[in-house]
């Protein structure tokens, strides 16, 4: 049994998927969207190659936080100053950047390095169902 390594200077093929996020939860929507963008889905898949592939998530005012989230959770930022906290209250961020959100979302789940930076570039988040991207033809995903 032998195990095929894509090798770094080899050209990548990618493709465009669309994911909608209408009614469906913000962190089911962002896992799936950081396994296309990291190539996890491919049978070539390599830890150490960006081998993933564009994504687009549409309808981002539409996806839903269950429990009690949206009035619990937080988003954190610090400048690094004394005093340099910020915090968002999700009901807050999803009524006013829901694209926000789910790019954070994405950002938590792909790998704290130059590969993830790289595949963060590729992922596109649109509040509502009309995206930029058309002439791509991208596949839509259902799951």
């Amino acid at each position: 049994m032998s195990t095929t390594l894509a090798k770094p200077a080899e050209m990548v093929d990618r493709k465009w998927y669309v994911i909608d996020a209408a009614g469906k939860p913000l962190g089911r929507v962002a896992a799936q969207a950081a396994v296309l963008l990291r190539g996890k889905n491919k049978t070539t898949f390599t830890p150490n190659v960006d081998c993933g592939d564009h994504v687009i998530v549409i309808n981002c005012d539409e996806a839903v936080l269950t429990g009690k989230k949206l009035e619990k959770k937080y988003h954190r930022t610090h400048s690094g100053w004394i005093g340099g906290l910020k915090e968002t209250q999700y009901k807050t961020l999803m009524a006013e950047a829901s694209d926000k959100a789910m790019t954070y979302a994405v950002k938590g789940m792909v790998p704290s390095n130059t590969l993830g930076a790289k595949a963060m570039t590729r992922l596109h988040c649109y509040k509502t169902a009309e995206h930029a991207h058309v002439a791509q033809k991208p596949e839509v995903v259902e799951f």
